[in-house]
This record gives structure tokens, sequence and C-alpha cells, in this order.
């Protein structure tokens, strides 16, 4: 029986450069050795992205699934991307009960940028 997702994983082609984007970036922070093929962030309220060189899967925006991250402040993450000229995808979608923004790491790999409107 499936209890839970245990980790989305993303190919990368190069650890440095793909860590430099998650742990600067993204301020995600991982306890994984700077030399190792497979990191695993885990997040504060739960999930783990993993991201490794180990795969012979490509890289690609258009490869499959995409992890979606709850994110505090969106304006404030996204203008940090932007200051870091990290390439962002079409404009910042208004959803019901929420925004979104698209962004690539360096591989190409799509990242949703998640903010719930405030409980009113």
């Amino acid at each position: 029986m499936i209890r839970k997702v245990a980790f989305t994983m993303y190919p990368v082609s190069n650890m440095p450069r793909a860590r430099a984007f998650y742990e600067g970036a993204l301020g995600l922070s991982s306890g994984w050795p700077e030399t190792s093929p497979w990191v695993e962030y885990d997040l504060p309220e739960g999930g783990c992205l993993a991201i490794t060189t180990v795969t012979a899967e490509a890289p690609s925006a258009s490869a499959g699934g995409t992890i979606a991250f709850e994110v505090a402040d969106l304006d404030a993450l996204v203008a940090g991307l932007k200051s870091r000229e990290v390439t962002l995808v079409g404009d910042l979608v208004k959803g019901p009960h929420c925004r979104m923004m698209v962004c690539l790491d360096p591989d190409g790999n799509s990242i949703v940028l998640h903010q719930l409107d405030p409980k009113q």
C-alpha cells in the first residue's frame, strides 16, 4: 500500500551548478556532501526534492511531472530570481485561490512557485 510521496526527483547535468540554483536562488538547504551525485532537500513542512546526475534521463521542462513549491512571499521570490537572471516562464498566473509563477532550473526542469491567497 502506498503511504506517501517519498521524494520528487529531477535529473541534472551539472551538480555544482544545480546546487547553486537550488540552494542559492531558491534557498533550499541540504546536508549532503558537495561531491555527492544525489542530493535531497527535505522541505520544512513536508516533502522532499532530490536532484541527481546518476540517471540517463535528460533534464527538460517537458519531460513529465513538475514540482510545485509552496512559498511564503511569491513577489519577493520572483524579484530575487529576476535579479539572478533565472528563467521565468510566462506571466504570473492568478487562480481562484492562489498565484503561481513557473521558473526553470539551469537544466530546464520546470518548477512551479505557488502561494495560496490569505484566508479571509
